[in-house]
């Protein structure tokens, strides 16, 4: 493991939400979720399970550990302008249901298993999102849960290794670096674009993966299958 302790990156806002009815992507009611965060002013403490005040509407495939902290880069905002024009939901930070929004960091600089300092947290890159219907229905896009994993913009978790506070302007210091052969955007490829290579399958599954991800990583390996992405991507 590296230590490299220097600035990548700075964040440009911090935000979080709590739970509301959300609408089926039918349109009929039933759900619910806090995709819908809002920017919070100064600093915000961060416990282990994600921000003081946030919320997850469905913490069966939402929130823990594993997903404590949500993150997207703020590069991504003027290409996908650029592609689906200029929505109203693209217009500030928080589209995507992120709590930290950030300039210098996307999935192309970022490992597996870093660790970073921001403010007096200290976190872990846990994993990618894995994109779900609510965005379809955020964005008024049938397929716009597909479209974050085709072009690999999908945004990751942190895990709380260090309790503390963060704020907008706080700077992301790489304190450990212990995976630079697994830029996010490797694992991205393995996930949903060479699904059943083996060798590379067997390699990310000697990282520290979360459960679901074992699980996933396990099945294509025991069944030379892709699981069946249409229940998360649809709804």
């Amino acid at each position: 493991m590296s230590s490299t302790a220097r600035v990548i990156g700075q964040i440009h806002t911090v935000l979080r939400g709590t739970v509301q009815p959300y609408p089926r992507p039918d349109g009929s009611a039933g759900d619910r979720s806090a995709i819908d965060k809002h920017p919070v002013a100064g600093p915000v403490a961060v416990r282990a399970l994600g921000l003081e005040g946030d919320e997850q509407g469905n913490l069966r495939v939402h929130g823990g550990p594993d997903k404590a902290v949500h993150h997207y880069a703020q590069e991504h905002y003027p290409l996908w302008r650029a592609e689906l024009g200029e929505l109203p939901v693209l217009q500030q930070p928080g589209a995507f249901g992120e709590n930290l929004a950030s300039t210098g960091v996307t999935e192309a600089s970022l490992c597996w298993g870093d660790q970073v300092r921001i403010g007096s947290t200290l976190l872990e890159l846990a994993q990618l999102r894995q994109p779900c219907w609510k965005l379809n229905v955020r964005f008024g896009q049938r397929d716009m849960a597909l479209r974050l994993q085709r072009t690999g913009r999908t945004g990751w978790y942190w895990r709380v290794l260090q309790e503390g506070q963060l704020q907008a302007g706080d700077a992301i210091e790489l304190v450990a670096r212990p995976h630079p052969e697994w830029p996010l955007t490797r694992v991205v490829d393995v996930l949903y674009h060479h699904a059943l290579d083996r060798t590379q399958l067997q390699q990310l599954a000697q990282l520290r993966l979360p459960a679901s991800w074992e699980k996933l990583v396990q099945a294509r390996l025991e069944h030379g299958q892709v699981e069946d992405w249409a229940r998360r991507v649809h709804g």
